[in-house]
């Protein structure tokens, strides 16, 4: 992508192509891709997934993740990307980095037209000759902010957690994201975070749906995947950087976890995206 942002609407004629188009097979690329989808059930694979899309629903797909979208005839949205310096900060990103995160419901109605009026505008401008990026990149952040309110509220339709719980939930993975290489236990996060291991599992439970030690072993695999695509590194010298001092038990860890032993995984991505 030679441009820092592009945008693409979804319409009848697109989704009509696309549907009768033979699939895109699963690949990778260099930029974030956001895709709201208002009608219609696509199917998304993504890290060997594969789901059916049930609109209205947003989309997150982080750069460099093995994925495919394939459009039914009915389906309608909006593509948007973008390269990771655009929005460095972007919230989703955040995420990803410990949850397989990759979906969100969104609420029908006045939400469904903001989303709309916002996609809209950034595709007027982007249209534009020589278009301006500073009018583009607030619009972008408000987009990103809507989805993240409806994340939150998803959260507290499911469950009620309360603000405190959330702001507890992201400080402990901002320590996670400082610490996972090492080879810690819950109790040390708990002891980070001054409350106990029980308290701490009691709120990523609410919050994200797993344990702590959970949320410590998918930051590990799911490094442990970036590592294994995009460096050249061995399948024991990454185990050791993550904190696994045996490269059979990372072996057992990742296969137990991705279905797939790491040397498997490696393989099998880059059948698909060669």
């Amino acid at each position: 992508m030679n441009q820092p942002f592009k945008i693409i609407e979804l319409t009848e004629a697109l989704a009509k192509a696309e549907s009768e188009a033979p699939a895109v097979a699963p690949h990778r690329h260099q930029y974030e891709e956001l895709i709201l989808i208002t009608q219609g059930n696509p199917q998304h694979f993504i890290d060997f997934k594969r789901e059916t899309l049930e609109p209205p629903c947003f989309v997150y797909v982080p750069m460099g993740k093995v994925h495919q979208f394939q459009a039914d005839v009915h389906s309608r949205g909006w593509a948007i990307r973008y390269l990771n310096e655009f929005i460095p900060e972007a919230p989703f990103n955040f995420y990803t980095n410990f949850i397989d995160f990759a979906t969100i419901p969104l609420a029908p109605g006045d939400c469904m037209e903001r989303f709309y009026s916002l996609c809209r505008m950034m595709k007027t401008e982007a249209e534009r000759p020589f278009p301006d990026y500073n009018v583009i990149r607030p619009l972008l952040q408000a987009f990103m902010a809507m989805v993240e309110g409806e994340r939150k509220r998803n959260l507290e339709i499911q469950s009620g957690p309360k603000q405190s719980q959330l702001i507890t939930c992201n400080n402990f993975l901002r320590i996670l994201e400082e610490n996972f290489r090492r080879s810690e236990g819950v109790g040390f996060y708990a002891e980070k975070m001054n409350t106990s291991v029980r308290n701490l599992n009691l709120i990523t439970t609410h919050i994200l749906g797993k344990s702590v030690s959970e949320l410590i072993e998918s930051r590990k695999l799911i490094e442990a995947k970036q590592l294994l695509l995009n460096t050249d590194k061995s399948i024991a010298e990454i185990g050791y950087e993550l904190g696994y001092n045996e490269k059979s038990y990372f072996t057992r860890v990742f296969h137990k976890k991705i279905g797939r032993t790491p040397s498997e995984y490696k393989i099998a991505v880059q059948a698909m995206i060669a």
